[in-house]
């Protein structure tokens, strides 16, 4: 019987990241990851659905802000101003997470399947900004673009972000990103 212990969790994404790292995600099983966090199987799938879950379970939190941000901006931002907001906003809250990030990130590009995950992974999130800026009134074609032109800014800050080895902050290379694409194409 395993002891009860604070942070299941937690220590659940611990263990698998480690895991991930030293055996890649293929030769790592649910088994593992529960018996490196000390806890049972049962307590993993209490958690998580499958191993991948342990990597993308907080795609819907993420897709919560974003929304939320969009929805909440001014009604005087223009889209591309609210989608700023949204993903600067989400850039605070991963910036409390980069050892992790950096991690995830490392575990997710050595694996076909779970880049391929990432990818829907953004689909959705720049499906769901579409949503929220067309409730907010801006056309079809113009939301779609718009939250893809976001997301694509995430994506290149992100990866800066994981990758360099200076210390900037997450939200300084998203406004970064989006100033550089304004810049480009504003002919610049």
């Amino acid at each position: 019987m395993v002891r009860w212990e604070p942070d299941s969790r937690g220590r659940l994404e611990q263990a698998a990241l480690a895991l991930f790292g030293e055996r890649g995600f293929d030769n790592t099983t649910v088994a593992d990851i529960a018996a490196r966090a000390g806890l049972t199987e049962r307590t993993f799938f209490r958690y998580f659905t499958d191993k991948r879950e342990v990597l993308f379970s907080g795609a819907g939190q993420l897709q919560e802000l974003l929304v939320s941000a969009v929805v909440n901006a001014p009604d005087s931002a223009a889209p591309i101003d609210a989608v700023a907001a949204a993903i600067e906003a989400a850039g605070a809250v991963l910036q409390e997470r980069r050892d992790y990030a950096r991690q995830r990130q490392s575990v997710i590009a050595a694996n076909t399947e779970l880049r391929e995950r990432e990818l829907i992974k953004l689909a959705t999130l720049a499906s769901a900004l579409a949503d929220a800026l067309r409730r907010r009134g801006a056309p079809g074609p113009a939301a779609t673009l718009t939250a893809e032109a976001g997301i694509a800014v995430f994506k290149v800050a992100f990866e800066r972000w994981v990758t360099e080895s200076n210390q900037r902050d997450l939200p300084w290379l998203m406004r970064d990103s989006l100033t550089e694409l304004k810049a480009v194409t504003a002919g610049g």
